[in-house]
Order: C-alpha cells, then structure tokens, then sequence
C-alpha cells in the first residue's frame, strides 16, 4: 500500500555535526495514531523537525517516503504539499498577517496542489468562512478570529488551538504534533482532543508528548518510546500508562 509514512533507518545530526537520531523506523498508515513519548533531549522534537525538511538539521543516513514518494531531501513547503503537515511545539508569532487570509490561501495552496493540473478551485471568502467558523467554534475561539494576526496576542493554549484549526481545515494525510499538550490547561485539551477526534477522514498521526495526559483523550493504537534518538520499546496504548506509573528510568539505562 503506497498511501503510509514511512521512515527507514533515520539518522539526523546538527549542521555542526552533533548525532542526534540514531536510526528511527516506523511506519504510518492512514487511520492509526502513532504517540512519541521520551525523557528531555531524546530526540523527539527532532524527530518533528527532521520529518518537516527543518534546514537546521542534517539527515546523515536513512530515508523518508510519503505515499511512495521519497521526500528526504525535499524543501519544507515541498513535503507540506506532498500531504505532510506539522504543528509546531512553540509556535510563531507573524506580526501584519491576517490569521484569516492565511489560512484560506493555505487551503488554496493545499487544493491546488492534490487537484489534476488547472482544476483547482479557489475557496471563495463566504465559503472559506462555513469551513472555518464550525471548527473554530469547537475549538473555543471567538468570532473575532480571522481578523488577528497569525499568533499575534495568542495565549499559548490559542496557539497550539490555532494549530489544530490548521490541521482540521487543511486536511492533510499525515501530520506530527510536536507536544500540542504543553502549556495548557485541562479545558483547552478538550478541546484540541475534540477536533482531533472529530476529524471526518483517516489522518495517520505521530504524536509527540511527554506525558499521558493527552493519551486519555486522543487514544493511541501504537506507543513508542524514544531515548538518546532511538525507539527503544513499542507497544500498544498500556505502554504509556507503564509510562506513568514507572516513568522513563527503566528505559534510560
């Protein structure tokens, strides 16, 4: 089956020459939940940024192929279009760009991209705001949305919601959230666990997070432990609850 993420043997290092990831494989398909966890500095977030073509990282040895197509050394915007999508573990502000207008030409950019050459449609303003207004009603946010700025002001729980609008409008077939756990309380995960959820299509997911937390929300089918950039156990969604319970010091020696 073409249509999986696939990661080979993956080795990432620094631009400086700093070993990072020491030979991560894992498979994704359309449908399942993949969640990362680890102790601090064990790759995970490079894990992330390495999936994504992030230019601060090198990949020294393996590859990554999405729906049979090898993506290991395309440009960041090249992978988001081949259907890969990341949410950011801190993400940005961009001060003087409309949240709105980014995000209807990000979904044009997306259609344009798996439509046949010239029958793309672009979303009209009015049809651009019956897709966005739903979801961002489930997500908590105001009417006042799509007139900030794109992070602008945001508290970090808007951003890592602002994230998940992203991930829900553009309906990518693969996405990596880096820790969208982090920094908030326990109404906004609701929320974000809802959307997710929610989600009416098969998204092959990987999510990275330190804690279960958000597992009792977004349920994971496979659990994967990463330590000094190699998975170093896997298993089924009691992993992490093991996880919990023991935490990493077995996995660390």
């Amino acid at each position: 089956m073409a249509n999986k993420l696939v990661i080979t043997n993956l080795h990432v290092e620094t631009l400086d020459g700093k070993k990072i990831l020491n030979g991560i494989s894992l498979i994704v398909k359309p449908g399942e939940i993949h969640a990362i966890m680890g102790p601090n500095g064990g790759g995970k977030s490079t894990l992330a940024q390495a999936l994504m073509g992030h230019p601060g990282y090198k990949i020294a040895e393996g590859k990554i192929v999405l729906n049979g197509t090898d993506i290991t050394f395309l440009t960041p915007d090249q992978r988001a279009k081949q259907g890969l999508f990341l949410g950011f573990q801190y993400p940005v502000e961009v001060a003087g760009v409309n949240f709105g207008n980014f995000l209807r030409m990000a979904m044009n950019e997306s259609s344009s991209a798996q439509a046949p050459k010239g029958q793309a449609k672009k979303l009209s303003p009015i049809a651009f705001r019956n897709k966005l207004e739903p979801l961002a009603e489930q997500l908590g946010f105001s009417d006042e949305l799509a007139k900030r700025f794109l992070n602008q002001g945001f508290s970090g729980g808007e951003k890592k919601k602002a994230e998940v609008l992203q991930l829900g409008l553009l309906k990518p077939p693969f996405a990596v959230l880096d820790e969208p756990d982090s920094g908030l309380d326990v109404d906004a995960l609701r929320y974000i666990a809802k959307a997710i959820n929610s989600l009416d299509y098969p998204l092959g997911l990987v999510l990275i997070t330190h804690y279960q937390r958000i597992l009792h929300y977004i349920k994971p089918q496979f659990v994967h432990i990463v330590v000094k950039g190699q998975i170093v156990k896997s298993g089924d969604a009691s992993l992490a609850k093991e996880i919990e319970e023991k935490g990493y010091e077995e996995f660390s020696k």
